[in-house]
């Protein structure tokens, strides 16, 4: 009943927004136009019906609550795909949601932290520095070492209303899946899962701090990153679930294009930093900041030829196991290199497709997504779209995507639409691609590999005995006669395969053990 009442308010709300306006005149049958005109009896108002179309869906979206505030501030990213009024309007989602009381957000403070907030902080500011869809922000100054810092606040009672949205996002994706087989192939269920898990893990400020402090160890541990980004510090001992206190840090919105013009900022500069930053965390660190929308950038022009991002909120982040890096890798540069059968192989080599796909014909649908991108002009390529037509191509073959694969196809086009937006000439290809191919180069090399042998020896050689004692205690069971003939017979055979197999293995371990040891002397 829940999910109904819910689904009705969301009529109501489009349909007093006017928000058909927005959809071209065919997409709609004169049913669902005069069923939305029956859910908006008595809720049009005038002032509402004079505002902008592009104003009307910023304003449906903040009414309708948190995961539709996200989902426009995804959408915001992406100029390129939205009329600029839309994507204008939406871009205030980031930071300008209405904010909840000021007094009752101090009382969360004091609650949480178990004293008065004038005992911790002086120059508390009551009013809201920003409000987002989740949490909101005041400014301080800690008392113990008069260091400016903000105090990032759950809005209260914000869990229930996320479950009530998600239960009927659940119940909907449900009822397509039932009946349309588009709603089946996309996994709708599967998506919204991934989202749930997303969302409630922002309401958890403690992981976000722990997440915030191994992103800044990230790139403060390497000269040369550090000139890239920038994250704020955490205080440790004034955090909880609902409170996170960190630095405050002083930049110019990513999206105020007018002002950081005014500091003569190399808008060149910063759009390849973003993207070095982007693939630095992925395949370096692979500890990547997943929810990169304007809202949460700032940008240091302290040296405005050598810009330096700073990286707030640091809620949603992604990272991926290292075979799924490395192939993920290897498909990117292969659609780039139009290699379409390495691409087919890379897909089969890495489990995501079914045994029984035939080679031939993915191969042929993964030309027929990736030749229409290629035959653009160079600056109309889009990075993020070639791999999410990739994804949803293998999808048609069975592909099972994961979450982590989700985050980063939505990162990739956060940045690419951000990239864009500052310097419309970025070449995303041309900066990424250089990278790819050296990370592969250095990661799988000899050396590398051989690296890897030496660190995991200690273990082998370890684990050998046991495993050969568990092979014949097996072999010891069978021979006593505790299963029927045939099968024992049957797993006689297997058994003394792997036992085989195994001495085998040992015998190259050995080998490998004799040539790091000799490595090491060496050194």
């Amino acid at each position: 009943m829940a999910g109904l009442l819910r689904l009705l308010t969301i009529l109501r709300t489009v349909a007093r927004y006017r928000l058909t306006d927005l959809l071209p005149s065919h997409l709609l049958s004169k049913p669902a136009r005069l069923g939305l005109w029956l859910c908006g009896l008595g809720s049009r108002q005038k002032e509402l019906q004079a505002l902008p179309a592009a104003t009307r869906l910023r304003l449906a979206l903040q009414d309708l609550g948190p995961i539709y505030i996200k989902f426009g501030q995804l959408l915001s990213t992406r100029r390129d795909m939205l009329p600029e009024d839309i994507a204008d309007e939406l871009a205030l989602l980031q930071d300008r949601v209405k904010p909840f009381d000021g007094p009752l957000a101090q009382k969360i403070i004091e609650e949480q932290l178990g004293q008065p907030v004038d005992a911790i902080f002086s120059n508390f500011d009551v009013e809201p520095l920003a409000s987002a869809s989740v949490a909101q922000v005041h400014t301080a100054q800690l008392i113990i070492d008069g260091s400016d810092v903000v105090i990032k606040v759950i809005r209260p009672d914000i869990l229930p209303i996320i479950e009530r949205d998600i239960t009927l996002l659940f119940f909907l994706a449900r009822t397509l899946e039932r009946y349309s087989s588009e709603a089946r192939r996309l996994h709708l269920v599967d998506i919204i899962n991934d989202y749930q898990t997303v969302i409630l893990g922002e309401l958890d400020l403690k992981q976000e701090a722990a997440n915030a402090s191994q992103l800044r160890h990230n790139f403060e541990s390497d000269a040369d990153l550090n000139k890239l980004l920038r994250v704020p510090k955490v205080y440790w001992d004034h955090i909880t679930e609902t409170i996170l206190v960190m630095e405050r840090m002083y930049g110019i919105p990513v999206s105020e294009i007018e002002q950081l013009k005014s500091h003569n900022t190399n808008f060149q500069v910063l759009a390849e930093r973003g993207v070095e930053i982007f693939f630095t965390q992925v395949f370096e660190h692979n500890f990547f900041h997943a929810d990169m929308h304007p809202g949460n950038i700032l940008v240091d022009v302290s040296d405005p030829e050598q810009p330096k991002y700073i990286a707030l909120d640091c809620a949603i982040m992604g990272s991926m196991s290292d075979l799924d890096r490395y192939y993920v890798a290897r498909i990117l540069l292969g659609a780039l290199d139009r290699d379409y059968r390495l691409v087919t192989q890379l897909y089969r080599e890495s489990g995501w497709l079914n045994a029984d796909v035939k080679p031939a014909a993915f191969e042929s649908l993964i030309r027929g997504v990736c030749e229409p991108i290629f035959s653009k002009p160079l600056a109309e390529l889009s990075f993020g779209t070639l791999l999410i037509y990739l994804f949803q191509a293998a999808r048609r073959f069975g592909m099972e995507i994961q979450p982590e694969q989700v985050l980063l196809q939505k990162t990739l086009v956060n940045i690419e639409g951000l990239g864009q937006q500052l310097y419309p000439e970025l070449d995303l290809w041309q900066t990424a691609k250089p990278f790819l191919d050296r990370w592969t180069a250095q990661r799988y090399s000899p050396t590398r590999v051989f690296e890897g042998m030496q660190e995991r020896l200690p273990t082998l050689l370890e684990t050998l005995p046991s495993l050969q004692d568990s092979l014949m205690r097996k072999l010891h069971q069978i021979g006593q006669g505790k299963s029927a003939d045939s099968e024992r017979q049957q797993r006689l055979t297997q058994l003394e395969q792997s036992l085989h197999q195994q001495k085998r293995y040992n015998i190259i371990l050995l080998v490998v053990a004799v040539m790091a040891l000799g490595t090491f002397l060496s050194s």
